[in-house]
């Protein structure tokens, strides 16, 4: 596994984009509670025999980020936030984009375009370190809340982003709402199967190849590549017997090769898991078939109300617990955008290439609606 760090020089600018929603939903759960629970999202992508590239991802908060899916049509004017509240930078999307946002903001925290580049928005508590801004280069900053939808909105491939993401500035700016600033990084897959994380460390960008498609929370990239290591012996295989002063010990059941995963939710312990899983499942025939596969994999990760809470509870009494507010896959072949919500676990789905892609307005899909359970009595 090659995993590359790129040093970029200070960004330089572009506007308000996809990566919105993940950052939104982030932002939701952090600001609200900023000291408590922190967000515990996972991202994997999968790879089809036919060609399909599926990114899947969960997005866990302790309050409703109230969610729905927007199509952002071509030639979106946007407009960038700077910490100095001037204007920053300013793009019109050139590519239409289909994901959920988050409060009914018209930015995308996850979702993919119509090339087949899909971004998100992951949590990123105790390390994002957004660059230093300089009011002289306002016209290149962006706030990053905005980052995935100016990805989005403008890039066809990964490379495309990697040659591109230097030129803008992503400062640090305080979302208004929360009063804070929302700590995040990213993942971008394309339809080639090519994926990287950026992240904003200590002022710096970094920009990482990642090779496995998987992503989860703090600490950085490099640190759970590196986390790796500590499980190479993990094998999908069953350990043979053992014989042991004339005595054979065998397995107690199927599993064995990974004896030991870890199974809590911690971010370390999610990206392992997430590896393990993702390296491990029989292959896909089609993109249907992989979508599928993708939230059946997510299903481990998946977080029941209370399961990771907070030991104070808010100021008004409640619980501080995390549970998984959605789960997401977005099919890069077909560009079609799957969902289900912790209300409604029926999977769901917009195609974004039957939508009108140079509308003049969003179009707004409701995530919201309760689970519909079917009686098989007569």
């Amino acid at each position: 596994m090659k995993i590359t760090g790129i040093g970029v020089k200070e960004p330089a600018p572009r506007e308000f984009p996809c990566a919105s929603r993940v950052i939104y939903l982030a932002i939701l759960a952090c600001s609200l509670f900023f000291a408590k629970v922190a967000p515990a999202c996972t991202g994997i992508r999968l790879r089809a025999e036919d060609g399909t590239v599926v990114y899947a991802r969960t997005l866990e908060f302790n309050v409703d980020p109230d969610s729905d899916v927007i199509m952002v049509p071509r030639g979106y004017a946007r407009t960038g936030t700077t910490p100095d509240g001037e204007n920053g930078l300013k793009w019109t999307s050139k590519y239409a984009s289909l994901g959920a946002n988050s409060l009914g903001l018209p930015l995308l925290v996850d979702g993919v375009n119509e090339k087949g580049l899909a971004a998100g928005l992951f949590y990123f508590p105790t390390t994002a370190g957004y660059m230093k801004y300089n009011a002289a280069e306002a016209s290149r900053t962006i706030a990053p809340w905005e980052l995935a939808s100016w990805i989005l909105e403008n890039f066809a491939t990964v490379e495309e982003v990697k040659q591109n993401i230097g030129r803008i500035a992503v400062a640090e700016v305080v979302f208004k709402k929360w009063g804070m600033v929302i700590p995040v990084h990213f993942v971008v897959h394309d339809a080639s199967g090519k994926s990287i994380v950026i992240e904003y460390i200590e002022g710096k960008l970094h920009v990482y190849d990642d090779v496995l498609g998987v992503l989860t929370n703090s600490p950085s990239f490099d640190w759970h590549m590196t986390n790796l290591r500590n499980y190479v012996n993990f094998s999908v295989v069953n350990v043979p017997p053992v014989k042991v002063d004339g005595i054979t010990l065998t397995g107690l059941g199927q599993g064995t090769g990974m004896l030991g995963m870890p199974g809590d939710f911690t971010p370390p312990s999610r990206f392992v898991r997430a590896v393990a899983y993702n390296t491990s499942i029989l292959p896909s025939k089609t993109g249907e078939e992989a979508v599928l596969q993708a939230f059946h994999i997510l299903n481990n990760f998946d977080i029941p109300e209370g399961v990771a809470r907070e030991e104070q509870k808010d100021a008004h009494g409640n619980v501080i617990a995390d549970r998984t507010m959605w789960t997401s896959a977005s099919d890069l072949k077909a560009r079609r955008y799957y969902f289900r919500t912790h209300e409604n676990s029926q999977i769901r789905s917009v195609d974004l290439m039957k939508m009108p892609l140079d509308a003049n307005s969003i179009t707004t899909f409701s995530m919201k609606g309760p689970e519909v359970i079917k009686s098989l009595n007569p």
